[in-house]
């Protein structure tokens, strides 16, 4: 299992929509608001098999209001 972070930028005013479309998409584990350079951060876990990067730009990109992506990937948690 793969586990990564996607933080967003959203257009103004869309963060709650863009927050609401993830859920409703059930492809994110955990959804937030965040304060500082970016609006919401997501945390997302995919099979071993799958590509992190194609699964950002075809599933999670691609949501209605993302103007900008910031995905971290990563290791271990503690």
């Amino acid at each position: 299992m793969k586990t990564f972070f996607v933080q967003f930028k959203c257009e103004l005013g869309k963060a709650y929509e863009v927050a609401s479309a993830l859920a409703d998409a059930e492809i994110a584990s955990e959804i937030y608001s965040t304060a500082g350079n970016f609006d919401l951060m997501a945390k997302f876990y995919i099979s071993d098999d799958e590509d992190v990067g194609h699964f950002v730009n075809e599933k999670v990109q691609v949501i209605p209001g993302i103007k900008d992506t910031f995905t971290t990937v990563t290791f271990r948690a503690f």
